[in-house]
């Protein structure tokens, strides 16, 4: 078996992320509440992709690449943070962004600028339009003697998951110098990656702790995820394939990827009013409203211990209108 430390990584966050306890929360719904701040992952405004990027960038810079492409939608929390830490490294970044949602200069999109990235709106929803044209560029900077690195949507793919396998094992040392074990950790799913990473080390780490994702778009998370640690178990030179025994995924996608309801609207604003800490709209709004619902209906066992992975997205709140808003 490789261990994450034989794999080339690029220190760019801040970590661990703090391990904390929601009192408040924990006392209205009778459980042991915690929260894992990976919105405090200390580039841009934090978020999970970091981890990822570590990875990424590193792979991407002993390749050589100078420039570093990817994709997503026009509020894309990776995109922004992929910006971030090209700049960080001295490469420059091209996002080749869905023209849908909110792609005014707002929000992530205005971070994008402000990181000083290129961004290029793609009027289309089929992302393999897009990365027809990533091809497409990477052959023309190829010829300008420049080599650009791709990353595909939200880092998902084994070599960025690797980055979640990590968060599960940090996140484990954690809860052990705090003298607990959790029953269950929970994330938003949003390309796959971060939840088949965390899935994975559950596998490695802790294989008791159920891992719950919460679908927020409608791709098949199920089979992508499952690709996604067929292939890290690859990566790792694991002698035993990773089971998946502890996972269970559920759709909370409401309206539509990046469509906040009102369910959302009231899940964000506990946490905000009840914790002082803030959710976005599109991921982690979803996932705690999905939790906020299982709880409220007595699903979870009486003395469950839960930890959910705050994923960050912020700028996400300075764009996308909640209902009434």
């Amino acid at each position: 078996m490789r261990l994450l430390s034989d794999f080339p990584r690029v220190s760019l966050g801040c970590f661990p992320t703090p391990l904390v306890a929601l009192p408040n929360l924990s006392r209205m719904f009778g459980k042991r509440l915690y929260l894992k701040r990976d919105d405090m992952t200390g580039v841009g405004l934090g978020g999970n992709k970091v981890r990822k990027l570590e990875f990424l960038l590193a792979d991407a810079q002993n390749k050589g690449a100078s420039i570093v492409m990817t994709t997503g939608g026009a509020q894309s929390n990776h995109a922004m943070l992929t910006a971030a830490c090209c700049g960080r490294l001295g490469m420059q970044a091209v996002l080749l962004l869905k023209d849908r949602g909110v792609s005014q200069e707002v929000g992530n999109v205005y971070l994008d600028h402000l990181l000083g990235a290129e961004v290029v709106l793609m009027d289309t929803d089929d992302y393999r339009v897009i990365y027809e044209e990533m091809a497409r560029r990477k052959t023309a900077y190829a010829k300008e003697g420049k080599l650009a690195y791709e990353i595909p949507l939200g880092g998902s793919n084994a070599l960025g998951a690797l980055g979640y396998v990590e968060c599960f094992r940090e996140t484990m040392a954690q809860c052990a110098a705090l003298g607990i074990h959790p029953d269950r950790m929970v994330s938003a799913v949003g390309s796959g990656g971060t939840y088949a990473g965390l899935c994975a080390g559950a596998d490695l780490y802790a294989p008791d702790v159920k891992v719950t994702g919460v679908a927020v778009d409608s791709e098949p998370f199920a089979q992508i995820c499952t690709q996604l640690k067929a292939e890290i178990s690859g990566l790792l030179e694991l002698e035993h394939p990773l089971n998946g025994n502890n996972v269970e995924l559920f759709d909370n996608v409401g309206a539509g990827y990046g469509i906040p309801g009102q369910e959302e609207k009231e899940a964000v604003e506990l946490m905000a009013r009840e914790e002082g800490i803030f959710l976005d709209p599109v991921y982690t709004g979803k996932a705690f409203s999905l939790l906020l619902r299982k709880l409220r209906a007595g699903e979870f066992q009486e003395d469950e211990t839960i930890v959910f992975l705050h994923s960050g997205g912020a700028g996400g709140l300075f764009a996308i209108p909640f209902p009434g808003k």
